[in-house]
């Protein structure tokens, strides 16, 4: 488990890729690590051999989320992940969406969480036209980082 580069990130896929492996993409902003995120991280790493995560960074997360997020630092955020058994790299992204990211890696597999329309999922396009999937797992209820500041601050 590692916290790299685009640069070394598509190097690595190249050597997983010779060895026939597939490699799974996903990405958002982990900001609150819960239990969610835990049971969808888990559920991605069994759709393929290698999983990626495309973390956003604190600009791209604070032009999504707005103020006060992120609560913690894109380090912290990327460390935290890197500990996770079933994520095999971490890749820190600056765009408001992961589609220049997806498009470089290249990954089988790109895995989604939520309710999404698959035709509004950034990235689905591209996956597909090189004979990728596109998954999308549902979110453990009751779980989300939102609920859970909410919570906190409610005391």
């Amino acid at each position: 488990m590692s916290i790299i580069t685009n640069t070394e990130t598509k190097i690595l896929i190249n050597k997983w890729r010779k060895k026939s492996k597939k490699i799974i993409f996903t990405n958002g902003c982990f900001d609150i690590i819960h239990r969610g995120h835990i049971e969808y991280l888990k559920e991605a790493k069994l759709l393929g051999d290698f999983l990626i995560v495309g973390l956003n960074s604190d600009n791209s997360v604070k032009r999504i989320k707005g103020k006060p997020r992120p609560y913690q630092s894109e380090q912290d955020r990327a460390a935290i992940l890197d500990t996770m058994e079933m994520v095999d790299l971490v890749i820190i992204f600056d765009e408001n969406t992961p589609l220049n990211l997806i498009c470089e890696l290249k990954p089988d597999v790109l895995v989604k969480g939520g309710d999404y329309d698959h035709r509004l999922i950034v990235g689905a396009k591209e996956i597909e036209g090189w004979g990728g999937r596109v998954i999308i797992i549902p979110f453990l209820k009751g779980y989300g980082t939102s609920k859970l500041v909410e919570k906190i601050l409610a005391g």
